[in-house]
């Protein structure tokens, strides 16, 4: 078939944010309601997906480390099909189909594909999750910058140089975010703490913004022991730096501890 022979079918990729409905823009909203057939990812949360209009085609496609995924050519195969079909396709992506989401590969399949294809960012999960925790991600006096790395590699890629990250976060007062961490988190905090002091205060905030949201707020000298303690699993944000100096007092003050123990 001809490029020129499509019917005037569209993907959008939806960023629908880190699971609280009230966060997503008012465009995305608009483009789940207009959609009639949605590829939905498993980290949207039911609440986002129910926005969709009553008669519209609900597919699940869920991708999440550790479990029994979709595989991504099919995804981008149903999209172009369901585009050459005529259909008003949105492909619903936790947190922003650009930051770790492959919004990048899909979009350049799809162009390839001769399929029109539009972005709307949602609210990444590494944003949200320091958020939740009155926590900038920047700030003058503690951190002049931000890094979004992922804590895991693709198949067959070396993966994050931790040390040189670590001296650059040293050297530049930069806040880590680190997504999909909590499985290889010993290997990050061995290798971050060659450049890091062990008392950089760490948060790890699991399933940001819902109302079973968990977090726990350490040191990166204790990243691991407190994962395992308090029993966090994906899916999971690490937040390095020192932006955390203040939640970090709170939770160590002597009320904090009473409160909790």
């Amino acid at each position: 078939m001809n490029a020129d022979t499509f019917k005037p079918g569209k993907v959008t990729l939806v960023g629908a944010g880190p699971g609280d409905p009230e966060l997503l823009t008012i465009k995305a909203v608009k483009a789940i309601q207009a959609a009639t057939v949605l590829l939905v990812d498993d980290l949207v949360s039911p609440e986002v997906a129910a926005l969709a209009a009553p008669g519209a085609r609900v597919v699940q496609v869920g991708k999440r480390g550790g479990c029994k995924s979709t595989p991504q050519a099919f995804i981008e195969k149903l999209m172009v099909m369901a585009a050459r079909e005529g259909e008003n396709v949105v492909r619903l992506k936790g947190g922003d189909p650009f930051i770790f989401g492959r919004g990048g590969e899909e979009v350049e399949h799809l162009r390839e594909a001769g399929v029109q294809v539009e972005v709307v960012n949602g609210i990444t999960s590494g944003l949200a999750a320091a958020t939740s925790l009155g926590v900038p991600l920047t700030h003058r006096e503690h951190a002049h910058g931000v890094v979004f790395v992922t804590g895991h590699a693709h198949p067959g890629a070396e993966g994050i140089d931790w040390k040189a990250l670590a001296q650059a976060a040293r050297d530049a007062k930069l806040t880590l975010v680190i997504y999909m961490g909590v499985s290889g988190a010993g290997r990050i905090q061995q290798e971050l703490l060659t450049g890091l002091p062990a008392a950089t205060p760490v948060a790890i905030i699991q399933r940001a913004t819902l109302p079973d949201q968990r977090e726990a707020v350490t040191t990166l000298g204790q990243l691991q022991a407190t994962i395992e303690r308090e029993q966090l699993a994906s899916p999971s944000v690490i937040v390095v730096g020192d932006v955390l100096r203040g939640v970090a007092a709170v939770a160590e003050s002597p009320a904090k501890r009473a409160s909790t123990g």
